[in-house]
């Protein structure tokens, strides 16, 4: 399959995503960045060209990745004729037919995972999920997410927005907690490291165990003694206690519920 891409964004899934892709073949032509930094950054790992004005992104490219913050989408798509091009975005909780001001041939390519320019990743491992406004465009989609995922996946828009907010409680929220933790520790000088294998373990436990069922800790019983004495504690640390005491009732009720 020879196919020029052009990646409009160069933030940690452009990154990812081109560079896999790249890996497997594909020819990206061009990088937007509204960053010369990161433009050229990334351009220079893929060897293409790279640009930060709108008025200058290629016209040549087959395939348009655009992998932008949800709220610019416009502000760069209006001002490039797609006309008979493949446009697809990158995002778990927009529709398909977003793009459909831009493009009569749009899609989603959407990979599930956390990514950090600084940490490499399995994309074979990654599932993706894809989604297009033609049952042609579709099928191209799903050949070109078989070249670097094993997992690849149909999801309609609307299934695929409650799939983004699931992992956005199961990944950004947990990631805030592992944030609050760190500055609990860092009051009485105890190092994060401390936490690492129970993160660890946690984070396998539910490859195995059915989520509810992993669950441990005073909030389950709720211990009322415990609880008090951990919220006191932490009274003047921000809106943690607030939090905690939050959690903590939604564990206990979920808990209560399934007796």
């Amino acid at each position: 399959m020879s196919l020029n891409f052009c990646f409009l964004g160069a933030g940690n899934l452009a990154t990812h995503l081109s560079k896999s892709l790249k890996e497997k073949g594909f020819n990206i032509i061009q990088v937007y960045s509204k960053t010369n930094k990161s433009a050229k950054t990334l351009a220079d790992v893929l060897n293409s060209d790279y640009t930060t004005s709108p008025a200058k992104i290629t016209i040549n490219a087959d395939v348009y990745f655009v992998a932008l913050k949800d709220a610019v989408f416009d502000e760069v798509l209006s001002k490039i004729n797609l006309e008979n091009k493949l446009v697809v975005h990158c995002s778990g909780s927009l529709p398909v037919s977003v793009l459909s001001a831009y493009s009569d041939k749009t899609g989603v390519f959407y990979p599930l995972q956390t990514f950090s320019k600084q940490r490499d990743v399995d994309f074979h491992k990654i599932p993706v999920f894809v989604e297009a406004n033609s049952e042609e465009i579709q099928n191209k989609l799903i050949q070109i997410a078989e070249k670097i995922s094993d997992s690849v996946t149909v999801l309609e828009s609307a299934k695929r927005k409650y799939l983004h907010i699931a992992a956005v409680f199961a990944c950004n929220f947990v990631n805030h907690f592992y944030t609050i933790s760190a500055e609990i520790l860092k009051t009485k000088d105890i190092p994060f490291e401390v936490l690492q294998p129970l993160i660890l373990e946690t984070a396998l436990k539910v490859q195995e165990i059915e989520p509810e069922k992993a669950q441990t800790g005073p909030a389950v019983r709720f211990d009322e003694n415990i609880i008090s004495d951990h919220l006191n504690e932490i009274k003047d640390l921000k809106n943690y206690a607030e939090l905690y005491n939050s959690i903590s009732k939604s564990i206990f009720e979920h808990h209560q519920n399934l007796k």
